[in-house]
């Protein structure tokens, strides 16, 4: 799931510059977002979905993290507390599952 949420996230970073840079991003995004639910469909074959669905959320913080380092985005000291939060809550969902 955190790969998934990783092709995810990445293909809808291409949609976002895709709105300024033309439609090739928006194409390579869709392929991208296309990869990261194939993986999700693949997984929720193998596990619980209360367990896999929020792994989901650490999307969050990559979108965080690529907002700021392609787009230049300030990170504000409320979204670093989000995002942590985010990712704690992840990882006791994960670690409730074992």
């Amino acid at each position: 799931m955190v790969v998934s949420s990783l092709f995810s996230c990445t293909g809808q970073f291409m949609w976002k510059l895709g709105a300024t840079r033309g439609v090739g991003f928006i194409a390579v995004g869709f392929c991208l977002y296309a990869v990261g639910a194939l993986l999700m469909l693949i997984a929720y074959r193998f596990g619980e979905l209360s367990v896999l669905q929020p792994i989901l959320g650490l999307s969050y913080a990559l979108s965080l993290l690529m907002g700021f380092i392609w787009l230049g985005e300030v990170i504000s000291g409320g979204r670093v507390v989000g995002v942590v939060a985010v990712v704690m809550g992840v990882a006791l969902v994960a670690r409730s599952s074992r």
